[in-house]
């Protein structure tokens, strides 16, 4: 059988959650299936970072922005390619696609109302008034509807109302690279390229509102103030922006305490791990929570929400929060600097949670979707 995957931003230079979740589907797809053949559709960007083999072949489909290009450039491709299956990996799918259709919808926080006056950037509010008029009019045409954890499925399923038997919740991966890195070489050299201390508080920075950043900077702050030495990193922030959020939470003060190394490059993002000695990651609400993993696998001490599906990831190995109570978060922060045996037992009790994700699962989880889509729709399907 012939299986088609939208990956129309894999090519982008930096690259999201989702970007990362298809690649790794990709490659080891590309591993475990041998039989069936595949195609991928692609939009040209900077950064090809995918390579074709015998039975996977890349289609790189140019034009318009990311709604036309899903909306009227992919279906035609798909027709072209004489592709017998679309998996559609991002949340959103073509409205009238020509072949059975899998779709990932990783969340639907898009559709809810969540507590934050923010409401993002230009970009995000656009994004999120195209899923909100076209996921409830897609979902029902899919065959299949793969989302990333268990508490995500149940508000799927009561969301839309669908038969249980049409969401699948498939976990996502950490991968081998995520793990302490003992190179000490490359250790000293992040650690001279962005002036890091000893000890340090990591925050991966995102603007989008429900990732909790000016939650993590106040809880930071209330920290601050009674410990003088270490600072908070936070990444792909601008001083500009860094600059205005202090401004509006009144903590122009923690301007010095605070390090930004601008975006750090994927392949350097373990190393920054190993480094921190506490990661942050109090979303306000998340459809998985993939850099839990991927900070347990390289040994650091993770603090996280306990709403959502963050404890459905973190179990036991992080320690929970309520995003919303900056206290709460404050003292997290000095438990786990000041307890070096609490963070030393999180550091192990991380290290055997995250041996339970793996790419080459979901890998397995996600063909085995195909196979029973495509053995509904067409009643054959060449196994691996």
């Amino acid at each position: 059988m012939t299986i088609g995957i939208e990956a129309q931003r894999l090519y982008r230079k930096k690259k999201a959650g989702m970007d990362i979740v298809v690649l790794e589907l990709i490659r080891h797809l590309q591993r475990i299936d041998k039989v069936n053949d595949y195609v991928v559709f692609v939009k040209p960007d900077e950064d090809p970072c995918l390579e074709e083999t015998a039975n996977f072949r890349i289609v790189e489909v140019p034009g318009g922005n990311y709604m036309s290009w899903e909306q009227l450039h992919l279906p035609k491709a798909v027709k072209a390619a004489g592709v017998e299956l679309l998996h559609c990996t991002s949340n959103t799918a073509p409205y009238f696609c020509p072949v059975p259709l899998v779709l990932t919808l990783h969340d639907i926080i898009f559709l809810e109302k969540l507590a934050i006056k923010d409401k993002g950037t230009r970009y995000q509010q656009l994004g999120k008034i195209y899923r909100k008029l076209l996921v409830p009019r897609i979902v029902g045409k899919c065959k299949k509807i793969i989302t990333v954890s268990h508490q995500e499925k149940s508000r799927i399923l009561s969301r839309f109302r669908l038969p249980a038997s049409r969401v699948q919740a498939v976990h996502n991966g950490v991968g081998p690279e995520f793990q302490p890195v003992r190179d000490q070489q490359l250790l000293q050299e992040v650690r001279e390229a962005y002036h890091l201390p000893d000890q340090f508080v990591l925050f991966l920075g995102n603007k989008d509102p429900k990732k909790n950043m000016k939650g993590v900077i106040e809880a930071f702050g209330r920290f601050a103030e009674k410990h003088a030495e270490v600072p908070l990193v936070v990444t792909a922030i601008s001083e500009e922006v860094m600059g205005e959020i202090l401004t509006e939470l009144g903590r122009e003060e923690l301007s010095s305490r605070i390090i930004l190394p601008g975006f750090a490059p994927f392949e350097w993002l373990p190393a920054l791990y190993t480094l921190a000695t506490v990661y942050m990651y109090p979303s306000l609400r998340e459809g998985f929570g993939l850099p839990i993993l991927e900070a347990f696998g390289c040994g650091t001490a993770v603090i996280t929400a306990n709403t959502s599906s963050m404890p459905e990831v973190a179990g036991e190995a992080a320690l929970l929060v309520d995003p919303e109570d900056l206290d709460e978060m404050a003292a997290a922060i000095g438990r786990l600097l000041e307890d070096e045996d609490l963070r030393k037992q999180k550091v192990e009790m991380g290290f055997e949670r995250v041996k339970a994700f793996s790419w080459e699962k979901m890998a397995r989880e996600v063909l085995a979707i195909y196979e029973e889509v495509l053995q509904k729709a067409f009643g054959t399907f060449v196994g691996t």
